[in-house]
């Protein structure tokens, strides 16, 4: 693919970059490059390959998922205004 200084000047557009005119023809081949090298990677046969989540070999700890309401109504509700019962007390919004 041919990267002219029309295609370099819509991808600063596009990318919301300021390409100056004169930085035209500099991007131009940096950019043919790149799309050179993506192109090879595209032939690259990753047919067996596993994917990854992560290129070492680290095991996270999980702690188990339980669902709980976390034990802190009080410490909560110390931040409301007011509260009854448990619950934030709001103001009456629709008549």
């Amino acid at each position: 693919m041919t990267i002219d200084k029309a295609t370099v000047r819509k991808l600063g557009t596009l990318s919301r970059i300021h390409v100056s005119p004169e930085d035209e023809d500099y991007y131009a081949p940096q950019v043919a490059g790149i799309l050179k090298w993506i192109e090879q990677l595209q032939e690259v046969n990753t047919d067996n390959v596993q994917p990854l989540t992560s290129v070492s070999d680290i095991t996270a700890v999980l702690r188990p998922d339980v669902v709980t309401d976390g034990n802190k109504a009080e410490a909560i509700l110390a931040n409301a205004p007011e509260s009854v019962e448990g619950f934030f007390v709001v103001s009456k919004i629709v008549e």
